[in-house]
């Protein structure tokens, strides 16, 4: 198989160095980068994201990574977001009452968990969608690290033309549930971190590769 480049978008608030170690072991060629033309032309974009909404997407657009987003999905080029890089993906988030608008790629709200102890920090598990390709070759007892106070806790996306394939959501629990991944098109997206969930985030990351 081709080896495929992945760049990590450098927007100043992700954990690259750890996407980066964890893309290269599934034998990816990685490189971490704003640059734009880097960034559109590679064979799949990672978005990393750690931190507060609006912190996040003020970075973004700083990095102009909104507008490398929404161009490479619109030439159905693959991109994948993981934690508050998934978050942002969606229309809003409010955080400490305050609303601040997202790439708006998924209709929905990030809003606060509902639960005894947040954040949500450690292993759980996740009810993967029937027919997901991102949990293939994963038992569905495995654990995956979240580290995450706010979630999206409704799905609404409704796909009424048969010529389109629905989305795969899957959902996992902390208080409530809340939606733990996305495979819609060419985007994917994780709320829990795939490069901190030793061989079962690789295999997810491997399942994106061979994608691209």
């Amino acid at each position: 198989m081709t080896t495929k480049n992945v760049v990590v978008l450098d927007y100043g608030f992700g954990n690259v160095r750890s996407a980066e170690r964890a893309l290269a072991r599934v034998g990816a060629e990685v490189e971490i980068t704003r640059d734009y033309d880097r960034a559109m032309n590679a064979d799949g974009l990672l978005v990393p994201g750690v931190g507060a909404f609006a912190s996040c997407m003020a970075g973004l657009k700083e990095a102009r990574g909104d507008w490398i987003i929404g161009r490479r999905l619109s030439g159905g080029r693959p991109v994948m977001g993981i934690c508050v890089g998934m978050q942002v993906l969606f229309e809003r988030g409010i955080e400490h009452g305050v609303e601040t608008e997202g790439l708006d790629q998924w209709p929905g709200t990030v809003g606060p968990l509902q639960a005894e102890v947040v954040p949500h920090m450690g292993w759980n598990t996740v009810q993967a969608s029937a027919g997901s390709r991102l949990f293939q070759g994963v038992d569905p007892e495995e654990r995956f690290y979240f580290v995450h106070s706010y979630a999206v806790h409704d799905w609404t996306l409704e796909v009424t033309n048969p010529a389109i394939r629905a989305p795969h959501v899957s959902w996992s629990t902390y208080g409530e549930p809340f939606v733990a991944a996305v495979e819609n098109g060419a985007l994917w997206a994780t709320q829990f971190h795939p490069e901190k969930s030793g061989d079962a985030g690789a295999q997810l990351l491997t399942n994106w590769i061979e994608t691209l």
